[in-house]
Order: structure tokens, then C-alpha cells, then sequence
């Protein structure tokens, strides 16, 4: 039920729960017709959750298959470094409508994503993560992997969500972001090519059009182990 919350599928929910309801309600007033109706309905429920939570469930399925390998934390005043780095970063592509994805490792290890891409193993910096997805640059295609305050690799492939209900208005960078979101513990930040807008994904949830508080306060509540779980917590909006 926590992998359903704030989904399609919740909706769905409701739906169930309303035929239930109505299946008890034909029994109990005598609906011969209805209550047969139903049941022929239950009976094929199994295979109709199945299809009907196909998402929810691959999500479910791959978090519990994951490993939680407890990495160094990084101390604070790295995560605020860090914080001011990637701000800087973004804002500077949103101003210019330059199309960026950039994964930052959590718990789950991002290791096939990175083999992807090319090494780079260099601190992260603004200047780094400008040249990058400059539109002339050979690693711009694709997207950034950081670990602890290291950028790893540049032009990593990550999975395309499979969600059959997200928006049309989703651009290939919004799906691969929420696709590796809902595959990891990932932190993803996005830069829109067509409107600017910068957002990010984490647990399979998408928030557009951050400004540049809001997208520091997220980071550092996400990357902060004091600040408790901000991963279930954090005020969401759009997918």
C-alpha cells in the first residue's frame, strides 16, 4: 500500500472497494443478476491486479530485491557544498534551456548505470556539469552519475519509467529520471530543454519547477541523515 500512495493506483483503489461494496449489497437485497456479474468478476481479479498494478508492483518487486549498502555519509558541510554546487549548476542550464539529468547515489548501488557511461572521476563542480551538457559536448547525451561529492560518470543510459498513466507532456530525460527513481533510492535532477524548468525525482515521484530554495532545501533534507527520513516525508507534486 505505501508503493500504491499518491499513484493511479490508489484511485483504482477506490474502485475496488466500491464493487466489493456493491457485490455485498446485490447478496444481501437478492440482485441475482448483479451478484452474478461480480463473481464472474472476482474471478478473473487475480490476473485484472496483476495487469491493473503492473507498475506499482515491478516498483515493489525491485526495491525489495535491493541491497541497502550503507555507504559514508557525507558530513554537512560536504552536503552543503555539494548543495551550492548543484544549484548553481542547474539554475545556470535553466537560464539557458539546456536539457541536463543528473542521478546522485543514495543507498542502492548505481554500478550498472554507471559501467553505461564514461569514467570521469572528477569533484563536481559548476563548471564541470556546464561543460558536460553543453550542447557541442560529446558526454552531454545521456546523463551524470555523482557519488558522495564525486562525479563518476557522464552519458549513463537509465531505464525509461513504464507507468502507462504518466503525462504525454514527459520528455524522454522526465521518464528516464522517474525510470531510475523508481529502480533506486536515486536522488534525480532534471533540467527541461523546452521550458527550463528544473525538477526532481526520488521514489518514483516527480516534482517540476523547484526554485532555487526549494531545490536546496530538498537536497539537504534528502542527503542530511539527521533530518530523518525526507524521502517519504517531502511535499510533492506533479507525477
Amino acid at each position: 500500500m505505501i508503493f500504491f500512495e499518491g499513484t493511479r493506483a490508489g484511485q483504482v483503489w477506490k474502485g475496488i472497494f466500491i464493487l466489493v461494496i456493491a457485490f455485498f449489497l446485490a447478496q444481501k437485497l437478492g440482485l441475482n443478476t448483479l451478484d452474478w456479474i461480480l463473481t464472474k468478476l472476482f474471478a478473473i481479479s487475480v490476473i485484472a491486479i496483476i495487469v491493473i498494478f503492473q507498475p506499482e508492483l515491478r516498483f515493489g518487486l525491485a526495491r525489495l530485491g535491493q541491497p541497502h549498502l550503507f555507504g559514508a555519509a557525507l558530513k554537512e558541510e560536504d552536503v552543503d557544498e555539494l548543495v551550492r554546487q548543484l544549484s548553481s549548476s542547474l539554475f545556470f542550464l535553466s537560464q539557458r534551456k539546456i536539457g541536463s539529468i543528473i542521478a546522485i547515489e543514495r543507498e542502492d548501488r548505481l554500478k550498472s548505470y554507471i559501467s553505461s557511461g564514461i569514467p570521469v572521476q572528477a569533484k563536481v563542480s559548476p563548471e564541470l556539469v556546464e561543460t558536460i551538457f553543453t550542447p557541442s559536448s560529446p558526454l552531454h547525451d545521456g546523463g551524470v552519475v555523482i557519488q558522495g561529492n564525486t562525479l563518476v560518470a557522464a552519458s549513463c543510459l537509465f531505464p525509461l519509467a513504464q507507468n502507462p498513466y504518466l503525462s504525454h507532456a514527459l520528455g524522454t530525460r522526465h521518464r528516464a529520471a522517474l525510470g531510475l527513481s523508481e529502480e533506486t533510492d536515486a536522488i534525480v535532477l532534471i533540467v527541461s530543454e523546452q521550458t527550463g524548468l528544473v525538477s526532481l525525482a526520488v521514489g518514483g515521484r516527480l516534482t517540476q519547477g523547484l526554485t532555487r530554495e526549494e531545490l536546496s532545501q530538498n537536497l539537504r533534507d534528502l542527503l542530511t541523515p539527521l533530518k530523518g527520513n525526507a524521502f517519504k516525508n517531502m511535499n510533492r507534486s506533479g507525477t
